[in-house]
């Protein structure tokens, strides 16, 4: 009977964590129509109401540029932050919005480092959002961590916990951290929802204070509904109330 009832025994929950001591989340994709998140301005203004609702005061809305999918440069991002923030007014929704954009790292973001074109957030602290493939690891992540912090760029790594060839290695996260990279973890991967591996290398971030910044990569409602199961989750609990997490800074 033991086994069976630690098989069956139900997850541990707390009162529901308060997000507004975040005061920020950092990483969506609420401008309609430039990639996998909101389509219509209509989803924008569902999704960000909802941010509101739940206390968050300001989302950094980070837009995908990938040169073989979401060709997106600084005018499209800008303009479409411009309307969603028109529209927000008009709709009298009260919450600040900000945008960047989340880099997929490739040869067509070096040049884009080059060029001085990079949109960052945090104001003078100038913090990069940018993400690896989730396949292989990619070949120049050390020459793109030197190019951003040479430029006086602040390297952000997104979802860490998701690169599943690192899930045995840990010595890429350590490596990763001692080049002065800093790390966001998804509120999904605490809960579960993107695989049991994925929330078990998030606890270890977590147990070991290794998170910077809280961020819900928010694309739709499924993702609204992940910080909903997150927000009873001791783990989330933990890692909100760590004293590194940079949220509340922005």
């Amino acid at each position: 009977m033991g086994l069976i009832t630690n098989i069956f025994k139900k997850k541990e929950e707390l009162p529901p964590f308060d997000v507004s001591s975040l005061y920020v989340d950092v990483h969506s994709h609420f401008i309609p129509g430039i990639d996998d998140g909101a389509q219509t301005i209509e989803d924008s203004l569902r999704l960000i109401s909802e941010f509101a609702e739940k206390g968050y005061k300001k989302v950094i809305t980070t837009p995908h540029i990938m040169s073989d999918y979401y060709k997106n440069t600084p005018e499209i991002i800008l303009s479409g932050l411009d309307k969603v923030r028109e529209a927000l007014s008009k709709e009298g929704i009260k919450i600040e919005i900000e945008a960047a954009a989340e880099y997929n790292l490739e040869p067509g973001f070096e040049e884009i480092i080059k060029s001085g074109k990079v949109l960052t957030f945090g104001g003078d602290k100038k913090y990069v959002l940018f993400e690896l493939s989730f396949f292989n690891e990619p070949s120049r992540i050390k020459e793109v961590i030197w190019d951003l912090l040479n430029l006086g760029y602040q390297p952000v790594l997104a979802h860490v916990e998701r690169y599943a060839y690192w899930h045995k290695k840990w010595d890429k996260i350590e490596d990763i951290i001692n080049r002065s990279v800093l790390l966001q973890m998804n509120i999904g991967s605490i809960t579960g929802a993107y695989g049991p591996e994925v929330r078990k290398m998030s606890i270890k971030l977590i147990d070991e204070g290794l998170i910077d910044f809280v961020g819900s990569d928010c694309h739709n409602q499924r993702h609204l509904d992940m910080i909903n199961h997150a927000q009873v989750d001791p783990y989330f609990h933990k890692l909100c109330s760590q004293p590194q997490i940079l949220n509340k800074t922005l």
